[in-house]
């Protein structure tokens, strides 16, 4: 029997996925799984329902066929702009990683590369003010396992602005609940940093630790479902939502908010900045790569923007009697009274 011989695409993929991306570039697991799922995607896309995708050559990656792949995205799976971009960011660096290990595709990896990113529409950032964490936390029947389990996770969220990701790796030997308090979170690009605990939240850790009979030298996850299993992103998202629609009896302005997990994070660095905590020390509290992530907060905290605004003099006052609506014929003039 014989063996058909890999292709250059199947080849360069190997590669790829082997040895540049863990290898080479010592790039997380996670950055692995995203790029392998837009590869396949693409891959998928690219063979359609008559041909194997492994059966796919360089030459089919067309320009033209990246292109229509990004729009089926956009109409077809509904993504986002920014979900596109990513998709993209990863064929951009295979691509590259083609190019450079097989030169005469560099003409069509050069095309290939000036497919541009696309811009998107910013929305604006979602986070809860502090009464509203306070009604999502007295939500929580803390009689139950699962109720202390969850006040805890999300103390612990709110105290530290951590992503998902590094709440739900945290482990046992990653906390020091001693005074000083602190806890060891493994960020993007696999750096770590220590946050510091509040007294609160290290009691409740530590409540946590003793009633599952977790070691506390040990690396064990410590947050975890009904099974036994590490809690995963899209549990704490459910664990979230059902308090967050449980509090909205209590504080009825979470019903118009888009809230997920990342929006702790958000809330964090909000209460930070009201607190009146620089952005650099913000910036290293969350984990960011460069301050200038942080500057986001500056323009979604409304109440440091209504101090602002108390505090500047109005260049008009009003007053009702010049600006009040008649019946004057001469409509322009009216206008030019304004």
């Amino acid at each position: 029997m014989k063996f058909r011989s890999p292709s250059i695409l199947a080849r360069a993929l190997h590669g790829f996925f082997t040895d540049y991306l863990p290898i080479q570039r010592a790039m997380s697991p996670h950055t692995l799984q995203s790029y392998r799922d837009s590869l396949k995607l693409l891959l998928q896309f690219a063979a359609g329902k008559r041909q194997d995708p492994s059966g796919l050559t360089v030459e089919q990656l067309s320009v033209e066929r990246i292109t229509t792949f990004l729009n089926h995205l956009e109409i077809g799976r509904k993504n986002q702009s920014c979900t596109r971009n990513i998709r993209l960011s990863a064929i951009h660096s295979f691509f590259r990683y083609l190019g450079g290990q097989f030169p005469e595709y560099l003409a069509q990896v050069q095309r290939v590369l000036d497919i541009p990113f696309k811009r998107g529409n910013k929305r604006q950032v979602q986070y809860l003010e502090f009464s509203e964490i306070q009604a999502v936390l007295r939500a929580i029947d803390r009689s139950t396992h699962d109720g202390r389990r969850d006040f805890c996770l999300l103390n612990l969220m709110f105290n530290t602005g951590a992503r998902v990701s590094e709440i739900v790796g945290i482990r046992a030997a990653d906390l020091r609940l001693t005074s000083p308090a602190s806890v060891l979170l493994r960020g993007k690009g696999r750096r770590e940093r220590i946050c510091p605990l509040w007294p609160e939240t290290a009691q409740l850790l530590n409540i946590h630790l003793e009633e599952n009979g977790f070691d506390p030298t040990r690396p064990e996850v410590i947050f975890r479902n009904h099974c036994g299993a590490p809690l995963t992103r899209f549990g704490v998202r459910v664990i979230l939502r059902k308090y967050i629609q449980r509090a909205t009896q209590h504080a009825p302005t979470l019903k118009t908010k888009r809230l997920h997990p990342h929006c702790m994070r958000h809330s964090t660095a909000v209460y930070l900045l009201r607190a009146g905590i620089d952005l650099s020390t913000i910036a290293h509290w969350l984990g960011h790569a460069s301050p200038n992530t942080t500057n986001i907060y500056l323009s979604v905290d409304m109440e440091a923007k209504r101090e602002a605004l108390a505090k500047i003099k109005p260049l008009v006052r009003a007053n009702r009697r010049q600006h009040a609506w008649r019946r004057n014929p001469d409509l322009l003039a009216w206008l030019e009274s304004l």
